[in-house]
């Protein structure tokens, strides 16, 4: 069984299949996109808990389509992934929503730990969810 769901959202196709290959052997279950139109389009089908997402990508850049994943599924973490050395993208990304982000490269440690977190917090706040509701099913009178 898995720990929980990833979808890598990527241009380049070497990095997406070696990053799946390794998170799946660490019992993650992986699904890739090449574009953001792609990812947004599965994001609408199926619940990632995590995604983890380039910025630069042809079409639809990484913050546009962070931006509409966070409409789509708002409880979707996700973790930027940028390149060319600007760590103004990545804080751009979170101002939009996303959890984190990282320079490419990176090590697969902590990638790991990073998705792990952003997973982490996703799970805690979908208990704070659930215990709302239960509060107001419980003081609602019937």
């Amino acid at each position: 069984m898995s720990l929980y769901s990833v979808l890598i959202v990527d241009d380049e196709e070497e990095f997406r299949n070696m990053t799946a290959k390794q998170l799946s052997k660490r019992d993650l279950a992986c699904e890739c996109a090449f574009d953001g139109d792609t990812a947004l389009r599965m994001i609408a089908a199926k619940n990632y808990d995590v995604v983890l997402l380039d910025i630069k990508m042809p079409g639809r850049d990484g913050i546009e389509t962070l931006r509409e994943i966070k409409q789509i599924a708002p409880m979707t973490e996700v973790v930027i992934l940028t390149g060319h050395a600007s760590v103004e993208s990545g804080i751009n990304g979170i101002k939009y929503g996303a959890f984190d982000y990282l320079m490419k490269p990176m090590e697969l440690d902590p990638l790991f730990e990073k998705l792990n977190a952003a997973y982490e917090h996703k799970r805690l706040q979908q208990e704070k969810i659930e215990m709302i509701q239960i509060k107001q099913d419980l003081i609602r009178p019937s």
